[in-house]
């Protein structure tokens, strides 16, 4: 399936389309005019609370926000080449003919140069689909081509969801603070110490979640953001479990390799 997106947006003019731009290249996530903020604001109560961590989280903390910081840049050759390489994974049996090219719109972009959409996540919203592509193929395909459930007629962009799925987790565990302010964030560290592919494994666990939710609301284009606030109050929950591993998470057995 080629998703409805592209027949929406002829549809309903350019007013949800910039709203939808200015979601990924601003500092919130936003899809669709006048709804509100995918990302809660943080409580008052936690402004000034800082938890102690141990030098190793200190150092993994530090190597994800390195991460967080590089923007994508299409004039790289490794960003370039990690942009090929999501499309092959997407589309095995597909010949990209550009870098840009209508053909990304088949993924979910917004146009035909996915350069402009990695703003509101940066690289590393890009790694984190190559992570869910590799390893992971069946639900990433999945939610790729909408084959599970019954679906809306207006259903989400899945490139675009991707992107403001990294932002959200970016915002939800306060990974642009010295210190974890939240218990949530902090908490997450101790998952990051013991795996350093944990942002990558929660933004797989995060994106099938979020498709879960869609489902069970039965959710159209115009919910998103209703959608993805449940996702990270679900979320937020599951992590402040007494689990030892992410993969102990209750969401993580919505994944299927």
């Amino acid at each position: 399936m080629l998703y409805f997106f592209n027949y929406f947006i002829s549809m309903i003019g350019a007013d949800i389309l910039s709203c939808i731009a200015e979601a990924v290249a601003g500092s919130a996530a936003w899809l669709g005019r006048g709804l509100s903020c995918v990302c809660a604001q943080r409580r008052d109560s936690d402004a000034g609370s800082f938890f102690d961590l141990t030098l190793a989280q200190e150092e993994c903390l530090e190597r994800l926000q390195r991460r967080i910081e590089v923007p994508y840049d299409g004039s790289i050759v490794e960003h370039q080449e990690a942009l090929k390489a999501l499309w092959k994974v997407a589309f095995p049996e597909e010949e990209l003919r550009g870098l840009i090219s209508e053909q990304w719109k088949e993924m979910g972009w917004q146009g035909k140069d996915p350069s402009t959409d990695f703003r509101g996540g940066g690289f590393i919203s890009l790694e984190n689909f190559l992570f869910f592509a590799r390893n992971f193929p069946k639900s990433f395909q999945d939610l790729l081509w909408k084959r599970e459930g019954d679906r809306s007629v207006w259903e989400y962009p899945f490139a675009v969801a991707g992107v403001n799925i990294t932002f959200m987790l970016v915002q939800m565990l306060d990974l642009e603070a010295v210190k974890p302010r939240t218990l949530v964030g902090a908490t997450f560290l101790k998952f990051l110490e013991e795996n350093e592919s944990a942002f990558d494994l929660l933004y797989c666990i995060a994106f099938k979640l979020m498709d879960h939710q869609w489902l069970s609301m039965r959710a159209s284009y115009m919910d998103f953001n209703t959608v993805m606030k449940s996702t990270r109050q679900e979320l937020e929950k599951e992590l402040l479990q007494e689990v030892s591993r992410l993969e102990d998470l209750p969401s993580y057995k919505l994944l299927s390799q």
